[in-house]
């Protein structure tokens, strides 16, 4: 029997909520799994992807990289990885250092055997490359019972996939027993063509729809079976979700009353409150203040209700910028096809790493529909009565975010994301290279 690990979108380096603890988190959730392993004395760690946030890492995380791996090294078991779409570069990656000096291996066309198993690796591909990708694969060696493939994107039958899996299958010169995915944060598990393909999920919350506690998979291969089982991380960071639906007439007095209601688990916690239904217009830095001086680690707070009518008096925290931005967004005279496709980004429930991707495939769809689709109309001449945005006191009426080009917004459309409106993962540039090439990303002529 072969038992590996299978984990991936690590995301070291995030500083989520530009909180450095939360930065440390994530290198922390990583060492967790490597530890699990040597505990369990597993033949192979195998690493699906976006092991670094960003494709420049600090020096702090390669070498808090460095010595978790270090640790796998001396006890003798293997990490083998691909290069997700956050890391990616176009010279050579992060994972071809830690080869060089022999904590690693990046695994590709050419099989790495682990016990009886046969291990390929597929880096990430940008979907403008995968119409000419051939799935070719050296013959696994005499003494391969099985075969895996480890790769890194969005692939069907799973939620807001691109990648065609049963293609990969039937065209590929290798039979695969498993395929081994990371980029969903989501983990979850199917069978296409009698492969079992499953996502490991994050190993820490890098968003506010990841609801479900992180973790990883256990994958053992034995005679004719794969089996897959999960493994939760109990060390992680906390996160308290606070839903609040408001009837009419209550206010911030019941969302403050909610938010005591989860004492003291409060201490320590990133604290995420949704409120919905109707009720009064809040103040989202009352209710974050409040959380603080229970002990919470970060508070961030999101009104999914509609706005008030035009009629009603309204004001805007300090503590929700995003609010003020959307507002003149809607001022500003844009077409319905570009307030869509504003929506999309900016409200939250596509992860971070999938949003270019869903932006570009909904944004050849409205040009295919109507090739004007993108025409703006004549801005809107805001009344003197309308409340003047926090971005306009900020910048003045010259600013970048007043004229709506250079406002760094936030995902919104696919289940593997973020439904907080402050989370930082929308306001920090990840510069994932979506559709540029990378190295060796692919097989054939693509390495």
């Amino acid at each position: 029997m072969t038992r590996v690990i299978h984990t991936g979108d690590t995301h070291i380096g995030y500083q989520q909520y530009n909180a450095p603890e939360r930065r440390r988190d994530f290198l922390a959730a990583f060492e967790a799994v490597i530890e699990d392993a040597i505990e369990d004395d597993v033949d192979a760690v195998l690493h699906a992807g976006d092991l670094f946030h960003d494709r420049r890492p600090t020096l702090v995380d390669l070498q808090g990289t460095v010595d978790v791996l270090r640790r796998l090294a001396d006890a003798d078991i293997p990490f083998l990885a691909v290069v997700g779409n956050h890391e990616g570069k176009r010279d050579a990656q992060w994972l071809d250092l830690f080869a060089d000096l022999e904590l690693a291996t990046r695994l590709g066309a050419e099989p790495e055997l682990v016990g009886d198993v046969a291990v390929y690796g597929l880096d990430f591909v940008p979907r403008s490359r995968r119409e000419d990708l051939e799935y070719e694969f050296a013959a696994p060696p005499e003494a391969a019972e099985h075969a895996a493939l480890v790769s890194h994107g969005l692939f069907e039958p799973f939620a807001h996939a691109d990648w065609d899996t049963e293609r990969l299958l039937e065209e590929s010169t290798v039979e695969f027993d498993a395929v081994l995915l990371g980029d969903n944060h989501h983990p979850d598990t199917a069978e296409v063509n009698d492969t079992w393909v499953t996502y490991c999920g994050s190993t820490e919350r890098a968003s506010a729809s990841e609801r479900e506690d992180r973790g990883y998979n256990l994958v053992t291969f034995e005679d004719d079976t794969v089996g897959i089982s999960r493994r939760g991380l109990p060390s992680t960071r906390d996160f308290v979700f606070v839903d609040v639906s408001l009837e009419e007439g209550e206010g911030i007095d019941r969302v403050q009353e909610r938010v005591r209601q989860h004492d003291p688990d409060l201490e320590d916690a990133v604290v995420i409150v949704t409120i919905e239904g109707e009720g009064k217009p809040i103040t989202p830095a009352a209710i974050e203040e409040l959380a603080i001086d229970r002990g919470a680690l970060v508070a961030r707070v999101n009104d999914r209700r509609e706005l008030p009518e035009e009629d009603e008096e309204m004001s805007v925290s300090f503590a929700d910028p995003d609010e003020a931005v959307r507002e003149r967004v809607r001022d500003l005279g844009l077409s319905d096809a570009a307030l869509e496709i504003d929506g999309t980004v900016r409200d939250g429930e596509v992860a971070d790493s999938n949003v270019r991707e869903s932006v570009e495939r909904r944004v050849r769809e409205l040009l295919e529909d109507d090739e004007s689709a993108f025409t703006p109309a004549p801005e809107r001449e805001p009344d003197d009565e309308e409340v003047t945005t926090v971005a306009d006191q900020l910048s003045g009426p010259e600013s970048a975010s007043a004229e709506g080009d250079d406002v760094e917004a936030e995902p919104e459309a696919a289940a593997a994301s973020s439904d907080d409106p402050a989370d930082e993962s929308a306001n920090e540039p990840t510069e994932e290279p979506t559709d540029e090439p990378v190295e060796h990303a692919s097989l054939g002529d693509f390495e």
